[in-house]
């Protein structure tokens, strides 16, 4: 549940820049939503078998997709208000976003190895967001 509460702090904080939105918009959103809802389960199904190398690996994949989804819908908006955006200003190159995109990508393949290690990839990633990104509060201060 963490990990929602994450998804949800930071995707208002992403919609407060957003001045409307448009139907591709709404799919991208969708399509995060998608790989939200799966959290719980995925969730589950690693702590039902004790955190085992595929139930961790697919935990992974699942924030993965997320991760991706919310990068995705980011681009989408920013491509909707401009390059010159207060959205696309807030933004900016998404180091944090790219970062943990990679760092997932390190823990799927890593849970097949070493599942606790992909474990404390994830609480990275997690602590990583935890304090809503504070770019888009700059921004729309200015």
């Amino acid at each position: 549940m963490t990990y929602v509460g994450i998804y949800w702090n930071n995707h208002h904080h992403l919609l407060q820049a957003v001045r409307h939105v448009n139907g591709l918009t709404l799919w991208a959103n969708l399509h995060l939503l998608f790989w939200l809802f799966l959290f719980p389960f995925a969730a589950a199904w690693m702590g039902e078998n004790n955190f085992a190398a595929v139930p961790v690996a697919l935990y992974g994949l699942v924030v993965l997709l997320a991760a991706i989804a919310y990068f995705i819908l980011t681009r989408v908006l920013i491509a909707h208000h401009g390059k010159d955006s207060t959205l696309a200003a807030a933004i900016g190159r998404d180091a944090k976003g790219k970062i943990s995109v990679g760092i997932y990508v390190i823990a799927v393949v890593s849970a097949l190895i070493v599942p606790w290690f992909a474990c404390l990839l994830y609480v990275l990633v997690a602590i990583l967001w935890l304090i809503p990104d504070r770019r888009i509060e700059r921004s729309l201060m200015t």
